[in-house]
């Protein structure tokens, strides 16, 4: 990466790395679309790979997921979670961590469910929680009258680039104070 004298590398890295999150639910094709989500079941981590549908101006990350998901359950009990995303072409690992916001707000709701396709409004109606034990494919059933949609925001409280790259790897770590990030050179 070239830097440019009057903005610093760090600085430079942080907009790179909030860049490739917008570009992520921006660009249907970019690897930063799916992403790793780790919470806390029990004491224990749980990963599952979610969708990244929209990165806010305050670098939070909304995703969406059925409201009656242990991911919803896990957050309920610990909002603490974090996300990892890896752009394989660019050697690029973006990890964020902070907090989960379950959005109860209906109007919210409303303008996000209106942002889901036809097609995959569906995924969020089946009568059965997902998880749920069946005897075959065929036992899934829906409800066209009720939905379980749930978006979630992860509001970040520290974001980690890591580049990997010749002759050294470029590894920073942001922290968010109030609205202002400061960041740290790591050694990779």
């Amino acid at each position: 990466m070239k830097t440019t004298k009057s903005i610093p590398l760090k600085n430079q890295l942080l907009e790179e790395a909030k860049r490739e999150l917008v570009n992520g639910h921006a660009k249907k094709r970019h690897p930063f679309r799916y992403f790793t989500l780790a919470t806390i079941e029990n004491g224990e981590p749980r990963q599952r790979t979610v969708v990244l549908r929209k990165t806010l101006i305050d670098s939070s990350l909304v995703f969406y997921t059925d409201k009656r998901t242990q991911k919803v359950e896990d957050l309920l009990h610990n909002a603490s979670c974090s996300a990892i995303f890896y752009h394989p072409k660019k050697l690029l690992q973006i990890r964020v961590c902070g907090t989960a916001e379950i959005i109860t707000n209906k109007e919210q709701i409303a303008t996000y469910w209106h942002t889901v396709q036809e097609a995959s409004k569906k995924d969020y109606t089946t009568n059965l929680a997902p998880g749920t034990p069946i005897k075959n494919l065929d036992a899934v059933t829906y409800n066209k009258k009720e939905n379980h949609f749930c978006p979630v925001k992860i509001i970040p409280y520290s974001i980690e680039y890591l580049q990997l790259k010749r002759p050294n790897h470029l590894r920073v770590l942001f922290s968010r104070d109030d609205k202002d990030w400061t960041g740290a050179f790591l050694v990779p």
